[in-house]
């Protein structure tokens, strides 16, 4: 017995070997095409998803160099303030040491 399939307008139709061969042509050239156009909808995602990474990137590097820049420019300022400070009161400046080294040496003899 052949096999028959029914047409979209009720009528029963046999599809040749031929008919067949062009139809999984024709499915696999979509097929194709469809895996293609996935493969480049992923890869522009993908593109852009990279560059958002590297603009988060760079603006936490920057970010990074102007707070590095901002503690420097801070600690040179205390420095400067201790310099003077040792300059216009050496006496106090070394009675501060004095007492916070003998805290540092009590604090490190606990055990």
């Amino acid at each position: 017995m052949a096999a028959s399939t029914k047409a979209l307008n009720g009528k029963t139709a046999n599809p040749s070997s031929e008919d067949l061969a062009k139809q999984i042509e024709i499915l696999q050239k979509d097929l194709g095409q469809l895996t293609q156009t996935i493969a480049e909808i992923g890869k522009s995602k993908s593109d852009a998803a990279v560059s958002a990474t590297k603009a988060k990137l760079s603006d936490a590097r920057d970010h990074v160099a102007d707070q590095a820049e901002t503690a420097k420019l801070q600690a040179m300022e205390l420095q400067g303030q201790a310099n003077d400070f040792i300059r216009n009161q050496p006496a106090t400046a070394l009675g501060v040491a004095a007492g916070l080294g003998f805290l540092v040496g009590i604090m490190s003899t606990r055990k």
